[in-house]
């Protein structure tokens, strides 16, 4: 079985065009920031037709739009412990980034090579 290591990942899975939430997790970032349901509904959401819920996103220089929560300076989730349930369960399976990685990899012939999304 495959073993991630999303502390190395530059937030792929942040990046998906939809983040799908339930009422659940409203209600956890709700509580995360002291907020009522309405609140954190209007405040996190967006209307989206896949989803009742969907997360709102923001600029990132790499992916063109990124989860509002994700720090674009550090690479890393701000609300971790209030995550979303997409996100406690990913990858489920499969992480599209990992086997970008793996294949980078093989292509290159260097088990180190990570492929660089930064202007050079």
């Amino acid at each position: 079985m495959a073993k991630y290591d999303c502390s190395k990942c530059p937030g792929y899975c942040c990046s998906y065009p939809l983040i799908q939430l339930n009422k659940r997790d409203v209600e956890r970032l709700a509580k995360h920031f002291g907020l009522d349901f309405e609140a954190a509904r209007k405040k996190f959401t967006k209307v989206d037709p896949e989803a009742k819920y969907a997360m709102r996103r923001k600029p990132d220089t790499h992916f063109g739009k990124i989860c509002q929560f994700f720090d674009t300076e550090k690479r890393r989730c701000t609300v971790y412990t209030a995550r979303p349930t997409i996100c406690r369960e990913y990858p489920g399976g499969t992480c599209g980034y990992y086997d970008f990685l793996l294949h980078e990899r093989s292509t290159q012939k260097d088990d180190t090579h990570v492929a660089s999304t930064w202007n050079v």
